[in-house]
């Protein structure tokens, strides 16, 4: 129990830091004298760099040591912390950003989810997994919710009071900083029960000896295909592509638009959660696939309304139910993978998922400027994620999860 409760307070901590300079960090960059090009490019390379970083560490982390591979992931979020702090040179702030962890969005970057959940579902029952993963995202969502609340709110107080903007951003920094010092004393604290033990490999396919991936190969790179496809129909309806979409349609104000997106939020939170008691009930592959294939023909609908009134309540609807798959997924992932290779398939499809996803925006922001074509990335979006949960299902349905395998032998036992 102490390892699972030291597991959440890792990700309470690390997702409130990163919400909370996320909310501040284009507005600290241009305080620095950066132009927007540059600050795009900073950003850019954050974003690759921890793509890069997380797949390098998550798929050795089962080698090396889960605690260690924390470890050195706090270390690389204070480093940047710090050096975005005490330089303004704009090379060694890409340097920084590229090699060390800070998240833009408030979003999970880094290796820290791949190798946490491994250990997690390492130290809970296999029948409790899913629950334990589906409690792991409410509590990520809720830390990053108030550290951009702390963040914004913070910053503001400050400079009211006189202190300068740029010094104001950098108490925020110094602050990640020291969370991240606190991730590496907690990841120390964890028990040897959160490491696998390592069987020494000695094939020669360089795939799996630079991947970290031997039983589990195939099934993870079909994973991570399907995985990708998800991610990059995600991508056409992120946040900010709908709600400009709803400005272009129904002219939506800020406030309606902020007031439908904290609902919207708050709805996905309430939904991971109820995946737990559908997954117990029906198996994981059912939960992704019969949730997520509803809440997608509801998005198909949703430019079929009239108003934004109708439009924005089908859209709270399609959130209502559409991240039930969320846990199912990741569950199912450590699930179907030996316990050895769970940091290593976390880490990949996460990675897939993250690439996949940031090709679409660009698309999406050319089809909006066509008037024409405002519809199609939602259209697209749904689209690609009915073709997902259809390839999903016929790929999957007949690869179960250990603990529903013993479920379904004790129920034709008593009949």
């Amino acid at each position: 129990m102490r390892d699972i409760v030291l597991l959440f307070c890792t990700r309470s901590l690390r997702l409130f830091a990163f919400g909370l300079v996320s909310v501040i960090l284009v507005f600290f960059l241009t305080e620095r004298g950066f132009n927007t090009t540059q600050v795009g490019w900073l950003l850019t390379l954050t974003l690759l760099g921890d793509a890069v970083i997380s797949l390098f560490l998550t798929t050795r982390a089962d080698r090396w040591g889960r605690r260690k591979t924390l470890v050195i992931s706090g270390f690389l979020m204070v480093a940047a912390g710090l050096t975005v702090v005490l330089t303004g040179n704009f090379w060694l702030l890409a340097v920084a950003m590229t090699i060390g962890v800070i998240s833009p969005t408030g979003n999970e970057v880094g290796p820290f989810l791949a190798v946490e959940q491994a250990a997690l579902a390492h130290v809970v029952e296999n029948h409790r997994r899913t629950h334990y993963v589906a409690w792991y995202n409410v509590v990520g969502f809720s830390a990053t919710a108030l550290g951009a609340l702390f963040g914004g709110v913070l910053s503001s107080l400050w400079q009211r009071k006189g202190v300068p903007p740029l010094l104001s951003y950098e108490w925020l920094f110094w602050c990640y900083a020291g969370v991240g010092l606190a991730l590496i004393a907690l990841s120390t604290r964890l028990s040897e029960a959160v490491e696998v033990e390592h069987v020494p490999r000695t094939g020669r396919n360089l795939m799996a000896q630079w991947t970290g991936l031997h039983e589990s190969q195939s099934v993870v790179l079909r994973l991570s295909g399907l995985f990708a496809l998800d991610a990059f129909s995600g991508g056409f309806i992120v946040q900010s592509i709908l709600a400009y979409w709803f400005y272009l349609k129904f002219g939506a104000t800020n406030l309606e638009l902020g007031g439908l997106f904290f609902a919207t939020n708050i709805l996905s939170g309430i939904s991971a959660l109820v995946a737990v008691p559908l997954a117990k009930r029906y198996g994981l592959i059912d939960t992704m696939v019969f949730t997520h294939l509803p809440s997608n023909f509801i998005l198909l609908a949703v430019p079929l309304m009239p108003n934004f009134r109708l439009a924005a309540g089908l859209l709270l609807l399609r959130h209502l139910i559409s991240q039930m798959d969320v846990p199912a997924r990741q569950s199912y992932v450590m699930a179907v993978v030996p316990p050895g290779e769970r940091s290593a398939a976390n880490g990949i499809t996460a990675t897939v998922r993250s690439l996949g996803a940031g090709f679409a925006p660009s698309l999406a922001g050319a089809l909006l400027a066509i008037p024409s074509l405002v519809n199609a990335p939602i259209y697209l979006a749904g689209g690609l994620k009915i073709i997902y949960d259809l390839a999903l299902y016929r790929s999957f349905r007949h690869l179960t999860p250990p603990e529903e395998t013993a479920i379904k032998a004790r129920a034709e036992q008593h009949t």
